[in-house]
């Protein structure tokens, strides 16, 4: 039997873990075995519905003692609505006793959106007189023309419907063709629906705008002519790919790491190790996205509630989008499948969903010498893992890069169609266009897009060589004392390292090149340094929304880009558990109250990228994608470049 270091203390067979490892993701029976549990206390109420069913992770302490032909828990976490009772649970299955070992109500708490709400809101919404009514006005007497989309109900101007019950948003669209729908906005009407009651609440009309006369499209059948002058560009491993994928394991250039995709979360990455000198080095034993939030800026009624938090309301992994060989990934690449749950407990299989491909890096390290004529030089090869979330109109790929220099790179691809709005105005020129402030661009004829935000905030579950670790600040700067800088060239490097939550709570410096080393105090290499990662930001942004304003309140994790908790199991989502229909949020801000210590500790770093949007017609109707993302560099965690024995 072959013995596998798995990265945490102990050896398990490549056999066991192709059939089942502590933290993988629930398969098809599991889920509806979770289901069938909950459906069965006499707690459940009648026609129960399930927002959410994965895996209840085991504590890092049963992962970390795990031996080979031990047993080890196997749970499911469930979130149950009664649509009747207006109430939401909490719920916990053992999976091997199959019974409940927790029933929780949620006060005050709506879980994401229903699959079926989806379905159900156009249909209710386009039965309303008074919407039926609104769209007369527009000259809409067609209302299988209508695409209504579903948004969460977001911040609440009218406080006569603050009172709990579950909301959703119609905004209406007229329907040319599928593709793009969004180009021909009808503005000026949302529409407020009880989900619970399955009824029309309110129907707010702001007032006739044009409607778009025609809605550009980005398929190929209508582009013509279409380009004709590249030649073939192939990606292609004539001997196969060079990564082992086994069950949820993937081996790669000396890179071990597990992964799954989590209805609410995405692409979450386990048990992140390195391989040197023949031992698996831990470095991070959990990485994902912990919540997205995108601000619109735009001050018209039928606008400013507009935040969506794209993970915690409607659940990015479930809302994968297939992935195509020669499109989404390379054709060398090879696509995988996860299994999610519908409303009603039973499972479902979303295919080809997540992309494992290696791709050609640039050169990773070269050296031309002068005097010998002799060039060294060797070709970087990065692995990618990748999904792609189709939320309504945007499209988010995510990507964990892993480079043979030891580095990690998160890539956000963003792309898909710009919200927009609709507008009288035809022309950039036009007077009138701005008359209420500058709130956004005119894309194409009668359409707007307003400026906006992309916020999203990692949590990164460190474990360098051990869970205990501390976190330091590092900023260079020129040397202040002329005693010691006498031809003013002097560079300083300050380090700080954080005692206390609320010292953590930083914010990105150009001026200073601000990075963040994670690593473990406990243990010295051969050079005197503790072994740990460095995270360098790229491009961000900082919020544009005012301290004081519902979004802020709801997506505290945006008012700094850098934080470091004390771990604890609960403490996964930076804007808590529960951020549907929520008024002030929860997650870091107040999980810094308490100020716990972070030096020499089981810590978790979060870190927020955002891109302020400020559109061009360039990028409608589609938009090219913009890239955003941050890199984890080696620092200390290394003698000297693990690169040098590429061939």
């Amino acid at each position: 039997m072959i013995l596998k270091w798995i990265g945490l203390g102990c050896f398990i067979s490549w056999a066991v873990m192709a059939e089942l490892h502590p933290l993988d993701p629930l398969n098809r029976s599991e889920v509806e075995k979770a289901a069938k549990c909950a459906r069965g206390s006499s707690q459940f109420p009648k026609d129960g519905m399930f927002p959410l069913i994965a895996l209840n992770e085991p504590p890092k302490s049963e992962v970390r003692a795990l031996t080979l032909g031990k047993s080890f828990r196997r749970e499911a976490l469930l979130w149950v609505l009664d649509k009747k009772g207006n109430k939401t649970y909490q719920a916990v299955c053992d999976l091997r006793k199959n019974n409940l070992i927790l029933w929780k109500e949620e006060k005050n708490a709506q879980p994401m959106v229903l699959l079926e709400e989806y379905e159900k809101l156009p249909g209710i919404v386009k039965k309303d007189l008074q919407w039926q009514a609104a769209m007369r006005k527009r000259g809409v007497t067609d209302f299988s023309k209508v695409q209504v989309d579903a948004w969460a109900a977001g911040h609440l101007i009218n406080k006569d419907f603050d009172d709990g019950r579950r909301l959703l948003r119609g905004i209406s669209y007229l329907k040319e063709r599928d593709m793009n729908f969004y180009g021909r906005p009808i503005e000026g009407v949302i529409v407020l629906v009880d989900m619970n009651a399955e009824k029309v609440v309110e129907v707010i009309d702001t007032g006739v705008v044009p409607i778009a006369e025609k809605s550009e499209q980005f398929d190929v059948k209508s582009q013509s002519p279409v380009r004709k002058d590249l030649k073939p560009l192939k990606m292609s491993q004539p001997k196969g790919v060079s990564f082992k994928a086994r069950g949820h394991e993937v081996v790669w250039q000396k890179w071990h790491f597990r992964w799954t995709l989590h209805p609410r979360e995405g692409l979450v990455l386990y048990d992140i190790g390195y391989e040197d000198q023949g031992k698996i080095r831990p470095i991070l034993y959990r990485a994902s996205v912990s919540e997205m939030v995108v601000p619109y800026g735009d001050p018209d009624r039928n606008w400013s509630w507009r935040n969506a938090f794209d993970a915690g309301e409607y659940g990015v992994g479930r809302l994968a989008a297939p992935l195509e060989k020669g499109k989404d990934i390379p054709e060398n690449g090879e696509l995988f499948s996860a299994i999610f749950s519908h409303d009603s407990g039973k499972s479902y299989e979303s295919k080809n969903v997540v992309g494992i491909y290696e791709r050609d890096g640039g050169m990773i390290w070269k050296h031309w010498d002068i005097y010998s004529n002799k060039n060294e030089a060797r070709r970087a090869r990065e692995l990618v893992i990748t999904f792609t979330t189709a939320v309504g109109n945007y499209d988010y790929a995510f990507k964990w890069i892993f480079g043979q220099e030891g580095g990690i790179r998160q890539e956000i691809d963003l792309t898909g169609i710009m919200l927009p709005k609709g507008v009288s105005a035809k022309t950039a020129g036009d007077p009138n266009l701005h008359k209420g402030g500058h709130t956004g661009h005119l894309v194409a004829a009668n359409i707007l897009a307003p400026h906006h935000q992309h916020f999203f905030n990692f949590r990164l579950d460190f474990d360098i060589e051990g869970a205990n670790n501390s976190v330091m600040e590092i900023n260079t700067r020129s040397a202040k004392d002329n005693s010691k800088n006498p031809e003013k060239n002097v560079i300083e490097m300050e380090e700080i390292t954080f005692q206390k939550e609320r010292e953590a709570c930083r914010n990105m410096s150009l001026e200073e090149a601000r990075k963040w080393r994670v690593f473990n105090p406990n243990i010295k290499n051969e050079l005197g340094y503790s072994p740990g990662y460095v995270l360098i930001p790229e491009d961000n942004t900082v919020p544009y929304a005012l301290p004081e304003s519902g979004v802020r309140k709801r997506a505290g994790f945006i008012d700094y880009h850098f934080w470091t908790t004390q771990f604890h199991t609960d403490e996964i989502y930076a804007a808590g558990d529960f951020i549907n229909q929520n008024k002030l949020g929860y997650g870091l801000k107040q999980w810094m109250t308490n100020d716990e210590k972070i030096e020499n500790q089981d810590i978790v770093t979060w870190y927020t990228v955002g891109i302020t949007h400020v559109p061009r017609p360039e990028e409608w109707p589609i938009m090219p994608v913009a890239h955003l993302g941050f890199k984890l560099l080696p620092a200390g965690f290394f003698v000297k470049n693990p690169s040098l024995d590429l061939p």
